[in-house]
């Protein structure tokens, strides 16, 4: 028992300052500054930043590859050799998905403990993962609806093809702008 109650032994009542002491409990470097700009919370902003970007740019890219592929299946049926040609809306919504990743794992590599990340850096990368989520998922949307249509009308007209890849560009270029702000919002230095 002496050894671990240093200050009790059975002939004298608890001394408990002298317990306290010895339990050799040091004073925490934590002040109640740091906590107000590094809350415990705060890991969790940067988290989130992380899910949304990759979540939301899957679920665009998802969405664009499924619609894009039933007019593909459309197309093969009336004009089979018009299949691989119909393929680039599908590998457009793809790139998508690789815009979500590429900052999903910049924001990763950021992430800290509680006490070394702040709640300003937090909220910039949330605000990170937010743009290129939310511009992946638009631009699956729009990759989806241009590709189905363009490729069930290019078996009955040739001559949409071009138009309807440079429209596939444009759509594509619309989460090309999430991932340029989603990476400046990373590297914003704020601490």
């Amino acid at each position: 028992m002496d050894n671990y109650w240093p200050a009790w032994n059975g002939s004298r009542a608890l001394d408990v300052p002298e317990l306290i002491a010895s339990l050799n409990l040091k004073k925490s470097s934590i002040t109640p500054q740091a906590l107000d700009r590094n809350p415990p919370y705060a890991p969790f902003y940067g988290v989130m930043g992380v899910v949304f970007s990759s979540v939301l740019t899957a679920a665009g890219a998802a969405y664009g590859t499924a619609v894009s592929g039933t007019g593909i299946a459309a197309t093969a049926v009336m004009r089979p050799e018009l299949v691989m040609k119909s393929i680039i809306p599908v590998v457009m919504a793809g790139i998508i998905a690789i815009y979500g990743l590429v900052v999903s794992v910049l924001l990763s590599g950021e992430l800290a403990p509680a006490p070394n990340y702040s709640l300003p850096t937090g909220y910039v990368h949330l605000a990170a993962g937010l743009s290129v989520g939310f511009a992946g998922l638009a631009a699956g949307y729009a990759v989806g609806e241009v590709g189905e249509v363009g490729v069930r009308h290019i078996a009955l007209q040739p001559r949409l093809f071009i138009g309807m890849i440079l429209i596939l560009i444009f759509a594509e270029v619309l989460g090309l702008y999430g991932l340029i702000i989603g990476i400046y919002l990373y590297t914003v230095n704020i601490k």
